[in-house]
Order: C-alpha cells, then sequence, then structure tokens
C-alpha cells in the first residue's frame, strides 16, 4: 500500500468489510489504511438481493474510512471488472475426479 501515493488526489473505488462500495477522490491516508475521500458517493444496494451493488449512488461528501474496514483500494481509471475464475469451474473438476 506503501506505492499508493500515486493515487493521491485521483479517483478510487474503495470496497469494505460488510459489502459497501464508496468512489471519491484520495486525499490522504496512513500506515493503518485510514483513508480520507473527498466528494465521496456511496452505491447503493439493491433491495432484493442486498449482495449486490446497482449504479445509483448517494452523495456522503467528505469522509474518513478506518483502516480495519477497508478490504480493497482501486483507481477508478483504467480497471475493468473481470469473472471469477474461481466459480463455474468446480463442477468440471469433480466429474473428472468421478471418473
Amino acid at each position: 500500500f506503501l506505492s499508493s501515493f500515486q493515487f493521491v488526489d485521483s479517483q478510487v473505488r474503495v470496497k469494505c468489510l460488510g459489502g459497501r462500495e464508496l468512489r471519491g477522490a484520495l486525499r490522504g491516508y496512513d500506515e493503518l489504511v485510514n483513508l480520507v475521500l473527498d466528494d465521496c458517493e456511496e452505491f447503493i444496494r439493491d433491495k432484493d438481493d442486498p449482495e449486490k451493488i446497482t449504479n445509483q449512488t448517494r452523495k456522503l461528501g467528505l469522509v474518513v474510512i478506518r483502516g480495519t474496514q477497508v478490504s480493497l483500494v482501486s483507481p477508478e481509471e483504467g480497471t475493468e471488472e473481470i469473472a471469477n475464475p474461481f466459480l463455474g469451474g468446480g463442477e468440471e473438476e469433480e466429474e473428472e475426479e468421478g471418473s
């Protein structure tokens, strides 16, 4: 995380324990991964499936996120979500083992 100084003053996306996702301008951090985000928005969860995040957001403004709650920090620009390689392939392996 020490090399993340390159992300200061840029847009980042933060995933927290418990499923919350936030987006904002990283203004600062410390060695405990406490983060300061400005112009922060929280992504709203789907009412029917609380595990699913929607594209709807609510504005939070300036926030401090405790490092104990942070599970992922990534730049907003230049990243894309990929399929989980550990999901969906287990059935084929089970069939091969049973043969």
